[in-house]
């Protein structure tokens, strides 16, 4: 993948990522523009397999992803309308044109791309995913789950856990916390590092009643620089069942004193542990 092209899956870092939607609600967070070229061939692309359209194209395709990282939504549109007119047939292009429409809400657009870039590059698994999460965003379960399988079926595919994730996140929201977790524990085996994972999973232990297990999780991320209100707060209500009224209020005065001004600090005042 050209330079350039692959940071805006880096872009999950830097998004708000607690919560059961809230880690990719923001476009870039599960989104991704990996699985594009390279895809098409055992063989790894040099300049010399590129022709001068798709050099031209290329250059303005670094322009476009750093607007569409710095916000500048049009402007990356505009230089897109440059790359596509100088080679219709780059598939990168048309998926980052379809994350350009997700942002400006337009998804009848975005799902013409994102299904253009598949047309073009049908091991694509990156355009696969922003597609499938577009669906999740439009409640379009089914399609979504069938999508991201897609994107799971490629053995070549390099973003599995995130991909995994999305899923997850995707099936919790759809009511189905059993599929959800399981989908969830997947991506933990793979990236158990992922505070979006271990949290949305532990997350789901606790409403099963797994407190054990959900603890082993949640005190992971608390115990890191990691932790927000919302880690801390599901930390607290672990260690309540667990009938360790000590470590709950260490978190409590933790989340106060972090935090002093969040909803679940205001929770931990009025005794809404089981909301």
């Amino acid at each position: 993948m050209e330079r350039g092209l692959g940071r805006i899956g880096l872009l999950a870092a830097l998004v708000p990522w607690a919560g059961l939607l809230s880690a990719c609600m923001a476009l870039s967070g599960c989104a991704t523009t990996g699985g594009g070229d390279a895809a098409r061939s055992s063989d790894i692309p040099t300049e010399f397999d590129e022709t001068d359209a798709r050099r031209r194209a290329r250059i303005r395709m670094e322009l476009a992803v750093g607007y569409f990282e710095q916000g500048k939504t049009t402007v990356a549109l505009d230089e897109l309308k440059q790359v596509l007119a100088a080679d219709p047939t780059f598939p990168d292009a048309y998926n980052l044109r379809g994350l350009v429409y997700m942002r400006l809400n337009d998804y009848p657009q975005a799902e013409e791309s994102f299904r253009r870039a598949v047309a073009l590059n049908p091991r694509d698994s990156g355009a696969m995913h922003n597609l499938a999460w577009m669906y999740c965003q439009q409640r379009r379960f089914a399609d979504a789950d069938k999508t991201f399988d897609q994107a799971l079926a490629n053995p070549g595919y390099g973003d599995v856990a995130k991909t995994l994730m999305a899923k997850g996140l995707c099936q919790s929201s759809a009511g189905k916390p059993a599929e959800a977790e399981k989908t969830l524990a997947r991506a933990y085996e793979l990236d158990a590092g992922n505070p979006i994972v271990g949290y949305n999973l532990a997350t789901l232990l606790y409403a099963r009643g797994d407190y054990q297990r959900s603890q082993f999780l949640i005190r992971r991320i608390n115990n890191s620089q990691l932790a927000n209100a919302e880690t801390l707060w599901l930390g607290v209500k672990v260690e309540r069942k667990l009938g360790d009224r000590l470590a709950a209020a260490q978190l409590a005065d933790q989340m106060r004193r972090r935090f002093p001004q969040s909803r679940e600090v205001t929770a931990y005042d009025r005794g809404a542990f089981d909301e």
